[in-house]
């Protein structure tokens, strides 16, 4: 082999080889998620539904099929983190939206505390979410 070809055949190893680690470290890195408040503002009481929906920053898209392994819904944003409200997971409505039903018994404001995991992901997503409870 010539000079001339080991240098392109070298060339094209490393171009290849720059292209593998590319795609290895295109994976989207889990600060690239996050839950968002489909409403803000939700009637207070027994059985209020809370919808989050689950966003890919870069792109805006929901993201489905995330698997929630932690939720809390608390009144620490008013001061009263130890009045924590029962809340239990419901089926969504549309991929890439979760919903949560909670006994949102005062009016005022509320935290919503997720964790979760996301298909193809490392890492764990932790968000923490303020809503307002209305009479």
């Amino acid at each position: 082999m010539t000079t001339f070809n080991m240098k392109h055949a070298a060339a094209a190893a490393l171009a290849a080889a720059l292209s593998v680690a590319a795609l290895s470290t295109a994976r989207a890195d889990i600060a690239d998620y996050e839950f968002r408040l489909v409403q803000s503002e939700i009637k207070q009481g027994n059985g209020a539904v809370v919808a989050v929906r689950l966003v890919d920053k870069r792109s805006g898209k929901a993201v489905p099929d995330a698997v929630i392994f932690a939720s809390r819904i608390d009144m620490a944003p008013d001061g009263m983190p130890t009045m924590a409200a029962p809340i239990e997971a419901l089926p969504s409505t549309e991929p890439g939206v979760y919903r949560f039903k909670a006994n949102l018994m005062m009016a005022g404001g509320w935290q919503l505390s997720l964790g979760a995991k996301i298909q193809g992901e490392t890492g764990t997503i932790e968000n923490k979410l303020v809503l307002k409870a209305t009479p």
